[in-house]
């Protein structure tokens, strides 16, 4: 593979895995304005960020174990036209339920971007390679969050927040065609482990899996944490803050760009210590992070307070979430499509069983959000210590 291709594929690969980004970030901002106009609660409104995690998760649940079976490229085809077509009809939803429905078919066909996008990489690098890589692939799909809610807080100013719908389904046409003629099958269906053994015998050896858990839970919590920061982000920010749609957009995108940067820092990182170590010490900056959110409550409501604790939790999810994919893919090298899809699963269930605890005490408080990012903070430390650390 030249450096064109491979550069190549990370913008594709990256821009596929980026489906988290895109179905979320973009319309953050449009959040408070999707409430009014649906004549809905903060919480249902969060709830549509629920619907489309879940999609997300358990989609890949069934798609990594297919890829694993029939290859990558047809599974990631067939997720890009369905997520293309509930893009199109959430534009035109009228009342939050329908929103919902649609979200969560959105995140069932998105996660096969998702899935396959990590299988991919593990097709077709191992060992240090493969960290490296994953590491380039977070830098991409950090990228989305920076530009993703300027993007949506640009098109608040001159459309509603259908036009968010109108551009996701233009993404999707895009990434279709890129697939179609971009992409070559990199697991072709053989007669593999992968292929031979049952669907759910492989699921749960992985799920037993005391070493490819613990990587997979790391990772996960200290995505939840992330997620718990997009679910309330907004409400906080523009509520609390009095940021406007478009502040609101340029400081979430400072702290995407944390992620892109944290995460070309795992390559000299790693090559000066080691990946438990590099780890450990990502975790416990995000738990700073936590502390410090949760020290804010106490302090009057000012924005220069929460800026560095906002920026640590979110920043740090770019070693964090790097290392513990990459660690928990090349313990399982044999079955990519289905660690993949646990992998998925376990981030995007966890963040969408947060995201309406966010919203519980109204659009007026963070509480609910602070907390929740220290507990995901702690247990990613706790499932450390436990799994890593030798007694």
């Amino acid at each position: 593979m030249t450096q064109r291709q491979k550069y190549g594929l990370i913008g594709l690969l990256g821009t596929l895995s980026a489906f988290g980004p895109l179905s979320m970030d973009m319309y953050l901002p449009a959040l408070p304005q999707l409430q009014q106009e649906l004549h809905t609660t903060t919480s249902l409104t969060q709830l549509s960020i629920t619907t489309c995690l879940i999609g997300l998760a358990v989609g890949q649940l069934f798609i990594g174990p297919i890829s694993d079976r029939i290859g990558r490229k047809q599974p990631t085809l067939i997720g890009l036209v369905v997520f293309t077509l509930a893009s199109l009809l959430a534009a035109l939803a009228t009342n939050v339920w329908w929103l919902l429905v649609l979200r969560l078919c959105q995140g069932l066909a998105g996660a096969a971007g998702l899935v396959t996008s990590r299988a991919i990489a593990s097709d077709l690098f191992t060992g240090a390679e493969l960290t490296k890589f994953y590491a380039l692939l977070m830098a991409v799909n950090g990228i989305f969050p920076v530009i993703a809610p300027i993007i949506g807080g640009f098109v608040l100013g001159f459309a509603s927040w259908r036009g968010i719908f109108i551009i996701l389904t233009v993404v999707g046409v895009v990434l279709c065609f890129g697939v179609l003629f971009g992409l070559r099958e990199t697991h072709p269906k053989t007669t593999t482990a992968a292929t031979t053994q049952p669907l759910l015998p492989v699921l749960r050896q992985l799920v037993h899996d005391p070493i490819f858990m613990g990587y997979t839970l790391i990772g996960g919590l200290v995505t939840g944490g992330l997620f718990g920061y997009i679910s309330g982000s907004s409400f906080m920010l523009q509520n609390i803050f009095g940021l406007s749609s478009q502040a609101f957009s340029l400081l979430y995108a400072l702290n995407g760009l944390g992620i892109v940067v944290m995460s070309q820092l795992v390559g000299p990182l790693t090559t000066r210590y080691s990946e438990q170590r590099v780890l450990r010490g990502s975790i416990l900056v995000a738990l700073l992070g936590a502390l410090l959110l949760c020290g804010t409550l106490a302090l009057p409501h000012q924005l220069r307070y929460v800026i560095l604790p906002l920026f640590l939790i979110v920043s740090m999810v770019g070693i964090a979430g790097t290392l513990g994919a990459a660690l928990a893919m090349a313990h399982a090298p044999k079955y990519a499509g289905s660690a993949s899809a646990i992998l998925g699963l376990v981030q995007n269930l966890i963040g969408g069983l947060l995201s309406p605890f966010v919203g519980v005490l109204g659009k007026n408080t963070y509480v609910p959000m602070a907390i929740l990012i220290l507990v995901c903070e702690l247990g990613a430390l706790a499932i450390y210590q436990k799994t890593f650390v030798k007694k």
